[in-house]
């Protein structure tokens, strides 16, 4: 069995507990706490960032890594386009994910709001996450409309893992009290909330709760 080495809360994380779900993979997660990681984990991940990933006794770290290796693994179990230029579109949504979402959701909104809060015994600084709602999410909320077509996935008209990165972004962005207008986002709100309903996504969503609904 896979063990995943990582914390609920993490998008990246949750990336990985979603694909290997989505294969229908058994694993189980090794918990380990972002800030300050022991150096026992650097062994498996240098960068002391989670998640990392054991199987068949060898590790590999990063979210976006550990997502590319399992799709070789597994081809019959396919989590990305076949098509070269819907791949290519996949890895685009990724990586705006990756940095652009999370670089405003992640610090801005999420850790200002829960996990400051919540594990700090600090407040949030609400003028960072005022500026984070008004000035610099709605931007990148409107490109991701005029990408989101008809609401049945970002590439190729189908659920790939475009729809997972981008929609990982969105539970923290949930578990801080918040939520995509369906009146200003219509075809995104449609599809993270259906991307979301999906059962690999339900049950981290659920477990998740539990540790960040006060």
């Amino acid at each position: 069995m896979s063990i995943l080495h990582g914390s609920p809360g993490s998008p990246f994380v949750r990336n990985v507990c979603v694909v290997l779900d989505e294969m229908g993979l058994e694993y189980a997660v090794d918990p380990v706490m972002p800030f300050g990681p022991n150096p026992e984990f650097r062994k498996v991940s240098p960068l002391g960032k989670i998640p990392a990933l054991t199987d068949d006794g060898r590790s590999l770290p990063d979210s976006s890594v550990l997502c590319a290796y399992l799709e070789r693994k597994y081809p019959e179990r396919p989590i990305y386009p076949s098509d070269p230029r819907e791949y290519g579109r996949a890895l685009w949504f990724e990586e705006f994910a990756d940095s652009a979402l999370a670089s405003v959701t992640g610090p801005k909104i999420f850790f200002q709001k829960v996990v400051s809060p919540m594990f700090f015994n600090r407040p949030a600084d609400e003028a960072v996450v005022e500026k984070a709602l008004t000035e610099e999410l709605p931007p990148l909320l409107d490109y991701l409309e005029s990408e989101a077509g008809d609401g049945t996935g970002f590439v190729g008209g189908r659920f790939s893992f475009a729809d997972i990165a981008v929609a990982t972004q969105f539970v923290n962005f949930h578990h801080a009290g918040y939520a995509i207008d369906p009146k200003r986002w219509p075809k995104l709100a449609v599809l993270v909330d259906r991307t979301l309903a999906r059962p690999s996504f339900a049950k981290c969503i659920e477990q998740e709760r539990a540790i960040f609904t006060r």
